[in-house]
């Protein structure tokens, strides 16, 4: 009788975290996909988005309209390194 009532505990215990990592994976593959591409990303930053200390580097005038959100900046990078092709600390600058 103990013996059955253990395994009914451990397998209930182990759907339990089953699940909650198969929820946690689902959650952070979700995430790249929101900024799959600039267009994605400029629905939510219209001229891009930026480290709080970025500086755009450019021969001609800067760009200087895009917001500056470290933590947002860094969400996209991880989405998608590509996002910051110049690699000056600005995703999808655009005037």
């Amino acid at each position: 009788m103990r013996t059955s009532r253990t395994a009914s505990v451990l397998a209930v215990a182990a759907l339990s975290l089953t699940s909650l990592v198969g929820t946690a994976a689902s959650a952070e593959a979700a995430v790249p996909a929101r900024y799959k591409n600039c267009t994605s990303l400029q629905k939510t930053f219209k001229h891009g988005v930026g480290r709080s200390t970025a500086r755009d580097h450019t021969s001609g005038k800067p760009v200087t309209t895009f917001t500056h959100n470290t933590k947002e900046y860094n969400k996209a990078v991880k989405a998608n390194k590509g996002l910051d092709r110049d690699k000056d600390g600005i995703a999808c600058e655009k005037r």
